[in-house]
């Protein structure tokens, strides 16, 4: 599959713009490759991958090593030393040692029990890799959400040229059938005018789709990560299928959204973050091995020593009581969140659903306003051609076809763009 797609965007980059059609399915795997916005997600999921695993050396031996040199101005040791000659009798020496020197030293310590900070942090570092995994599942939903939209929308301005081309032929005969009738003496040449300021009109809102259309296009090819002036979309929307098949019961649906389960896991963290705070005031045990060398006068010694540590961190028992309340506080209000999360969830979910049900209902209403509307068109063009209606009356009728037309479009495009959310918003 990636190296189908590779080869489809490499076509894509060669080619000519218009030269390649990319499909729904095609932008999506696009997207998915492609998308700044899912790379970011990915760096953030390898980076909480490595801080699980730096956590896990927690439970490694901590290995440290010292070591210096020293001279000093003086010897480090001053002593008078006594001594007696013959000669001169009793009299007392200065005596200076240590005056340069070598120190060095090598510990390892193990630890036994450090208030269960390790075991906790352990726990809290697998647990912001799920969290990892949840944002990058939450991400792809919305990228690919944002894919949907932007191809309908493409879609819906190829919809709407078409309509535009449409129209544009079908002025360019009543153009001519109303010239021949100005030369023949049939009408005035007010009828002419009213045609010609109606193409303009059409004119003018070509111009405002196909800047719409590039602009949508480039959006679209960012997002998916090809080049817009390459590749070109379906422009079909095809028979839209009715919403009761996508349907999922609301508990169901809450149970998949990432955002949900995101909180349930912000409620586990708090609580590992409150099993912390309490290990800060328990005492931590260790036990270690060390080798020590030094040469202070002028002699190698060397020797290894075994040890065991405990550490009482009294002084923080007196501020660790507000602290562990405080922890207590945040897990209480995670566990808030989380409620209140679900019932917000469930809100999106029938809201969504609601709008998908509504822009369905509108595809059918806006199909049937373009039946009446074409007929509606035909009569007045055979009414007009006949002599027994008015130009005014035809171009009204042209106008409100466009109209039914545009509205069908957009009627469409907001099916597509509402299943595609409630498709998210489900967790699927």
């Amino acid at each position: 599959m990636k190296k189908a797609l590779v080869y489809l965007i490499l076509c894509c980059t060669a080619l000519p713009a218009g030269a390649q059609t990319l499909t729904l399915d095609e932008c999506r795997a696009a997207a998915a490759e492609h998308n700044r916005t899912l790379r970011d997600g990915r760096f953030e999921l390898e980076a909480a991958l490595q801080t699980r695993r730096e956590a896990l050396t927690g439970y490694f031996p901590q290995v440290s090593a010292t070591g210096g040199v020293f001279q000093a101005q003086h010897g480090l040791v001053q002593a008078d030393f006594g001594m007696t000659i013959p000669q001169l009798g009793t009299m007392n020496l200065p005596l200076s040692m240590v005056k340069r020197g070598i120190v060095g030293g090598i510990t390892a310590v193990q630890p036994v029990f450090a208030g269960l900070k390790i075991v906790n942090g352990n726990k809290l570092a697998r647990l912001g890799e799920e969290v990892g995994r949840l944002q990058l599942q939450k991400t792809e939903s919305e990228v690919r959400e944002q894919t949907d939209a932007y191809y309908w929308q493409v879609v819906s301005l190829r919809d709407n040229l078409s309509t535009i081309e449409a129209v544009e032929r079908q002025l360019e005969e009543i153009h001519r059938q109303v010239e021949l009738s100005v030369k023949a003496g049939l009408v005035t040449t007010n009828d002419l005018l009213r045609v010609e300021l109606r193409q303009q009109e059409i004119a003018s809102n070509r111009l405002k789709v196909e800047n719409g259309l590039k602009v949508s296009k480039m959006l679209l090819a960012q997002h998916i990560g090809v080049d817009w002036r390459a590749f070109d979309v379906a422009a079909e929307f095809g028979q839209p299928e009715a919403p009761a098949a996508f349907y999922v019961p609301v508990e169901e649906a809450l149970d998949n959204r990432a955002e949900y389960r995101l909180a349930e896991k912000n409620v586990e963290a708090q609580k590992y973050r409150k099993r912390m705070e309490r290990g800060k005031r328990l005492p931590t045990v260790g036990v270690g091995a060390g080798y020590l060398y030094y040469n202070v006068t002028d002699k190698d010694v060397d020797d290894g020593l075994v040890f065991a540590q405990v550490s009482v961190p009294i002084s923080d028992w007196w501020g660790g009581a507000h602290a562990l309340k405080k922890a207590r506080i945040r897990e209480q209000q995670a566990e808030n969140d989380r409620l209140q999360a679900r019932e917000m969830l469930a809100v999106e979910i029938e809201r969504t659903w609601s709008e998908v049900q509504e822009s369905y209902a509108q595809i059918l209403l806006t199909r049937r306003s373009v039946t009446s509307a074409a007929e509606n068109l035909r009569q007045n063009r055979n009414f007009y051609q006949a002599g027994t209606a008015p130009l005014t009356d035809l171009l009204d009728a042209e106008t409100l076809y466009t109209r039914s037309r545009n509205d069908f479009t957009s009627a469409c495009a907001a099916y597509r763009t509402s299943l595609a959310r409630y498709m998210r918003v489900t967790g699927r």
